[in-house]
């Protein structure tokens, strides 16, 4: 396990807890880079960057960085009208990978911003198993049905939560390999 960044952590609780997560555009990529960037600034000089590189993770290549600025574009015109497609918009942005760091936490963040404008829940993600959770990522681009059933069974209407979203952050960090904070904090 890798030491928790104080510093991304603290501002995601800021992006929240300051207002500013609601000014950022939902379901774009735009809004994406605004919370990469505002999450790493600190920490990544690429913050909020579309990647110029290509990256992989295990044996599973992301998309190709010749072709991510036009992905990308495709990407941000896909429906997003009930909790399925919004899935599936997920899915291809995570596939995309678009920087070269801090995709999943960013990402998550994205998904759930989308949830709540449009179909007014959130995951609570302190709910979801990691080991579950990054499964059904792994798997998701041939099939989204098995991440579809899990993040399902753990929306929650709580979307102004401070618990619900503060655990959540937290548990978007663990995910990625971070330890656990304290309660605590």
């Amino acid at each position: 396990m890798k030491n928790i960044d104080k510093s991304s952590l603290k501002n995601a609780y800021h992006l929240f807890e300051s207002g500013y997560i609601d000014q950022i555009a939902i379901g774009t990529t735009k809004g994406l880079q605004e919370i990469h960037k505002y999450l790493f600034n600190e920490l990544y000089t690429f913050a909020g960057k579309i990647r110029e590189r290509n990256i992989s993770k295990g044996n599973f290549r992301f998309a190709n960085a010749l072709y991510l600025k036009e992905v990308l574009v495709k990407i941000d015109q896909m429906p997003e009208d009930d909790f399925e497609e919004i899935v599936a918009k997920y899915v291809e942005m995570n596939i995309a990978h678009p920087f070269m760091e801090g995709n999943g936490r960013a990402m998550r963040i994205w998904l759930d911003m989308l949830l709540k404008n449009r179909i007014g829940k959130v995951v609570n993600w302190q709910y979801v198993d990691k080991v579950l959770y990054l499964q059904a990522m792994e798997r998701s681009p041939i099939n989204d049905l098995e991440l579809r059933v899990l993040l399902k069974e753990h929306l929650t209407d709580e979307v102004n939560d401070r618990g619900v979203i503060f655990k959540g952050i937290e548990q978007s960090y663990y995910y990625e390999g971070y330890e656990k904070e304290d309660d605590e904090e």
